[in-house]
């Protein structure tokens, strides 16, 4: 288990009581919490990830006129009475005050502490750490978090895992925060009074920034940082919805340059974020574990295809007739790509190196679902007279496309079928034993994968922590019924859910792993009472998960 926890920040828990009068309707976020984070000096807390067997990344925030050298200390004692590794780091306005810098010479599979000291003596909030097992490793836990959007509702998942405490590494598989502007999404409607964004979309770097500051002025968010090493990965609304390589659906032409645009959310988001500048990385949990952090929307993804275009005809005929030829042509077409030539084979020779050192598991820690997902026709059978036209031509395109072999989400590892195609058979080649964690889609499913009837491994992706699935869009049809007809009409998808928020916690051992889909009562309200839990299991070898 992990060693005593630092001392919860005063400032955070200040900002703890203005957030739940602010969800309570009785203040706006502006005054209370602006009050409560310092202009000046630590403002944001402390974070740490990257880690290795013999080292870690350490974060903060340090507000300056001017640059400032900072010292930074790492204990294996709370009191810092043993200092094991330490030096200087410089706060620069020319990255927003944040800083990062690397702790080495540490020794494996331990837990430590850190903390910075400003030029005026004043030190930050003590931070905690580990680094990764590099011999015998009999158990390593993961919490995985994905699509935090801060206008939805609190942040309880953070709050649970940070209390839970039974966690080594936390992983974040993107949308870390939204771009929209205020009243957009959430709409005003839809808003937690108290959490409502910017007026303006994140597009230029001072917005970026802007917006960075208000997601980690959150308690929750900065206790889980506070407290485990986090593996981080940006989707795409990190930068705008739906990203590829060459652009994005919310990049329009009057928001300048996309490649400009995409350079500074990438600037921004290593300034703010404990991770390195590698787009993708492996880190080594011992002999038990590889786990692989994946880059799929800024280096080399292909365009979205247009399904809904496809699909749009005068006939029932005439639509089936586009769609077949879609079918066979665009969407299979393998020069389509995700990951990127250089990606691909980067992780082919990685997969085989972590078999050949026989670890148990291969983990996958990326962006969007990877599993195969049809629309089952219930959806349209029932859908309201009153439904708007554009909801009705949307969900009768979908099915429409299903019958014709076609998944819905072209933005997901569906759209891309002969890239996933080409990392089944570099699993299988190399005989890993995938575990694919995913996020982006808000809702949690549990996925045998297959490659012609050739077990790959397992795929368990994520809800989302505040951000709203199903439930909404397909509001007309039980929660209980939407999961019956998917699993009924998906071969490979073993389970799911489609109406709840909260994280997903990873257990490794040797002989197994367990996944753990953790239910928030609500996100409305703070608090961290657990309404639910799902467990699945995966036996070593066996690539499925158990009966």
């Amino acid at each position: 288990m992990p060693p005593e926890c630092p001392p919860l920040a005063a400032s955070l828990a200040t900002r703890r009581s203005a957030l739940k009068l602010a969800g309570l309707g009785l203040i706006g976020l502006g005054a209370p919490l602006g009050a409560v984070v310092p202009v000046s000096g630590f403002t944001h807390g402390v974070a740490s990830g990257e880690p290795a067997g013999d080292r870690v990344l350490l974060w903060t925030r340090y507000a300056a006129a001017g640059n400032a050298e900072l010292r930074w200390e790492v204990s294996d004692s709370l009191d810092f009475s043993r200092i094991a590794a330490g030096g200087t780091v410089i706060a620069s306005p020319a990255s927003d005050g944040c800083t990062k810098v690397t702790a080495t010479g540490l020794r494996p599979d331990s837990w430590y502490y850190y903390r910075f000291v400003g030029p005026d003596g004043a030190v930050s909030d003590v931070g905690r750490t580990r680094t990764l097992p590099v011999d015998a490793a009999s158990r390593f836990r993961v919490a995985v978090f994905s699509c935090a959007n801060f206008g939805f509702g609190f942040f309880n998942a953070y709050a649970h895992a940070a209390e839970a405490g039974d966690f080594d590494l936390v992983v974040h598989t993107g949308d870390y925060l939204y771009e929209y502007p205020r009243g957009e999404y959430p709409s005003a409607r839809d808003v937690l009074p108290g959490r409502e964004a910017p007026p303006e979309e994140m597009v230029t770097l001072a917005q970026y920034r802007a917006r960075f500051a208000q997601y980690r002025s959150d308690p929750d968010l900065q206790r889980i940082h506070q407290l485990y090493p986090m593996v981080a990965m940006w989707d795409d609304h990190e930068t705008a919805n739906d990203t590829w390589a060459g652009g994005a659906q919310n990049h329009q032409a009057n928001e300048g340059d996309w490649q400009t645009r995409k350079r500074i959310s990438e600037q921004v988001y290593r300034e703010w974020m404990p991770v390195s500048d590698a787009p993708y990385a492996a880190y080594e949990i011992g002999d038990l574990a590889s786990l692989y952090r994946l880059e799929s929307r800024h280096l080399a993804r292909s365009q979205p295809l247009d399904l809904l275009g496809v699909a749009k005809a005068a006939t029932a005929a005439e639509a089936d007739a586009r769609l077949a030829g879609f079918r066979d042509g665009a969407w299979a077409d393998p020069a389509r790509t995700l990951l990127g030539t250089a990606q691909e084979s980067w992780l082919a020779t990685s997969l085989r190196a972590s078999t050949r050192a026989r670890k148990p598991w291969q983990v996958l820690g990326q962006q969007i679902v990877m599993g195969s997902l049809v629309l089952p026709d219930s959806v349209t059978a029932s859908l309201p007279a009153k439904a708007p036209d554009w909801l009705r031509d949307r969900l009768i395109a979908y099915q429409r496309a299903g019958r014709d072999g076609l998944p819905f989400n072209m933005d997901a590892w569906d759209g891309y079928p002969a890239a996933r195609d080409r990392l089944y058979r570099a699993a299988l080649d190399a005989d890993a034993n995938l575990i694919v964690l995913s996020g982006d889609s808000h809702n949690a499913w549990a996925f045998d994968l297959d490659r012609k009837g050739a077990r790959v491994g397992v795929e368990m992706a994520g809800h989302s922590v505040t951000s709203p699935g199903a439930e909404g869009s397909l509001a007309w049809i039980k929660p209980d019924a939407l999961a019956r007809d998917v699993v009924a009409r998906n071969p490979q998808l073993k389970w799911c859910d489609t109406a709840r928020r909260g994280y997903l916690a990873v257990d490794l051992t040797p002989h197994s792993a367990t996944g753990e889909w953790r239910f928030l009562s609500s996100v409305r309200q703070r608090g961290t009472a657990l309404a639910d839990v799902q467990r699945m299991v995966v036996l070593a070898g066996q690539r499925r998960f158990s009966a």
